[in-house]
């Protein structure tokens, strides 16, 4: 199918008019904040929306209710947080968050910088759809699984493999390379014209990009798979520094507790899973960090059952959602009805909502859900998003909630 009419993904300078007001999505390349951008967004939702900043699972954020758009891109672009008025909404660009800190073949967060240059300098790719996704992966496997439309995934500390479609493409590039193929791949999806946004929706995308290129494909493909290791907690770096990991509840930070959070004066990486990092720290003030933030309620255990819950806008926020999700969700969790992962079978542990033959159970009442493991709850059927990977769907519908 051709896409007749362009992709109506939100920005800064065009506001997605929801159902609770005008919303922002503003990008961060590689998921990256300096505290003093951070303090911007903080003091912005505060004083122009609803007094959350929301982190998106491609490692942006977004604020509600935008009472002032001039005033809101004023501000950001002041921080460095707009840098172009003709591709703010191209920079979806996503990163492996410890690159560089901890583990992982090669880092990453060199070539950010210079993708998001290049793609800001190339006026033809602000036509690409604002869906199209970027991602770098540093070896470990945790971005590469996120089924990106153009990337690449270190190989060792100077060879990265061309990823398309989220696959493997069989092409292997230099590090000096990496960033000028991935732009030759940006404009060979914009030769094809095929009015997708997305590359793995066009008619043989990857075999007709890699022709584009002209770039010769090995015989080894890498297998990429949806990752869950949410970097959580206590982090210790590789120059004997500290980064924490923390969750942030259905990823929704109060601006409160960003003001704190900048105030560390670390750099801070939003990450693809509603989550944050702080890095850079010594010992003694990563202790305080702890001490202070997990009270108000960021959450550093990694066994937390707020890591196993996601869930989209719901209403308020959604007109087509038919209830607050997120509300339900948040007394499953604070009830103790999320329960943990479980290697039973779904035979023998009804928790999970679905029976031995794969079927779905209907609900009436959201006090009913009881659901192990990860989960992901929705007020339509567009289930709008939904994590990749093994996840039990728990859908809002006229009489209750479907699980499966």
């Amino acid at each position: 199918m051709t896409r007749t009419n362009p992709d109506s993904c939100p920005g800064v300078l065009r506001l997605h008019q929801a159902a609770d007001g005008p919303l922002a999505r503003i990008r961060l390349p590689g998921g990256r904040l300096e505290p003093g951008q951070l303090q911007v967004l903080a003091e912005a939702a505060a004083e122009l929306g609803d007094g959350n900043i929301e982190l998106t699972s491609r490692g942006n954020v977004q604020l509600r209710q935008v009472r002032d758009a001039a005033a809101l891109s004023e501000r950001l672009a002041s921080a460095g947080l707009l840098p172009s008025d003709t591709h703010e909404r191209v920079r979806n660009i996503v990163a492996s968050p410890l690159s560089g800190r901890i583990g992982g073949w090669a880092d990453i967060h060199a070539l950010v910088p210079a993708l998001d240059t290049g793609l800001r300098a190339a006026p033809r790719l602000a036509e690409l759809p604002g869906r199209v996704l970027f991602t770098l992966d540093d070896g470990r496997g945790d971005i590469s699984g996120l089924g990106g439309d153009i990337g690449v995934h270190a190989t060792d500390a100077d060879e990265f493999a061309l990823v398309l479609a989220g696959g493997d493409s069989g092409i292997r590039v230099s590090a000096a390379d990496a960033v000028q193929v991935m732009l030759a791949a940006a404009h060979a999806f914009l030769d094809l014209g095929s009015g997708q946004w997305r590359l793995h929706e066009v008619d043989d995308g990857v075999r007709r990009v890699i022709d584009i290129l002209g770039l010769s494909r090995g015989p080894d493909r890498l297998e990429f798979g949806a990752a869950h290791d949410i970097p959580i907690g206590w982090l210790d770096q590789d120059n004997g520094l500290v980064s924490l990991g923390a969750a942030v509840r259905l990823g929704s930070l109060p601006a409160r507790i960003a003001e704190f959070i900048a105030a560390i004066e670390r750099p801070i990486f939003i990450t693809p899973w509603r989550s944050l990092v702080i890095t850079d720290l010594a010992e003694w003030p990563a202790e305080q960090v702890v001490r202070v933030l997990a009270p108000m309620g960021l959450i550093f255990d990694a066994n937390s059952p707020w890591l196993q819950v996601s869930a989209c806008a719901g209403q308020p926020g959604c007109a087509k959602a038919l209830t607050d999700v997120r509300a339900d969700a948040t007394a499953a969790v604070e009830s103790g009805r999320v329960l943990p992962p479980t290697n039973q079978s779904a035979a023998e542990s009804n928790s999970s909502g679905v029976d031995d033959l794969g079927a779905t159970i209907e609900v009436h009442s959201a006090d009913e859900v009881t659901v192990a493991g990860r989960q992901h709850w929705s007020g339509c059927d567009r289930r709008c998003g939904r994590p990749r990977g093994p996840v039990t769907d728990i859908v809002a519908t006229e009489n209750g909630y479907r699980i499966g």
